[in-house]
């Protein structure tokens, strides 16, 4: 199972980052918890200045920017 973990406080982006993680993952069927992680200081203790972010199994993805479907399918798909 992939753990995918999207950090942001909440705003347009990050929510838009985390409905692309969850189509990417429909679409892929991978077997994934997905975590939404908001508090900002758990965000600054991960190292990540600039959200939205993404990380998956504990690998800074994304940082700053929204990510689209397709890239976050070829990261599941490795």
């Amino acid at each position: 199972m992939v753990t995918i973990e999207v950090l942001g406080t909440g705003c347009m982006k990050c929510k838009r980052l985390l409905k692309n993680v969850e189509k990417a993952v429909t679409e892929t069927g991978t077997e994934a918890e997905i975590v939404k992680v908001d508090d900002l200081n758990t965000i600054m203790d991960r190292g990540v200045m600039l959200t939205p972010a993404l990380i998956i199994d504990g690998e800074l993805k994304v940082s700053g920017r929204v990510a689209d479907v397709k890239e976050i399918t070829a990261f599941l798909q490795g």
